[in-house]
């Protein structure tokens, strides 16, 4: 059996919507260790911040975003304090 080599991407704009995110999510990799669930998250957030998904509360809870070493409610007062600093909300 063999693997192909990932295909090839071109990185986001940093202006872009997709990375303000991903940076916001990024910096809390210390309370969301997994990559693939700050990943998700950044992905859910997205879709949030275009008017087709939940909001963070509901987002963690929903896509079972697994975190460490800070409360739930914690966890969202920063997402959504990064959020408004970032003025995305």
């Amino acid at each position: 059996m063999t693997t192909l080599p990932a295909a090839g991407f071109k990185p986001a704009n940093v202006d872009s919507l997709e990375s303000k995110i991903d940076t916001i999510i990024e910096s809390l990799s210390e309370y969301i260790p997994i990559k693939n669930e700050r990943v998700r998250l950044t992905f859910n957030l997205y879709k949030f911040l275009k008017g087709e998904g939940d909001g963070p509360e509901t987002v963690i809870s929903s896509a079972k975003i697994r975190f460490e070493n800070i409360s739930k409610d914690d966890l969202v007062t920063k997402i959504n304090e990064k959020l408004k600093e970032a003025s995305l909300v």
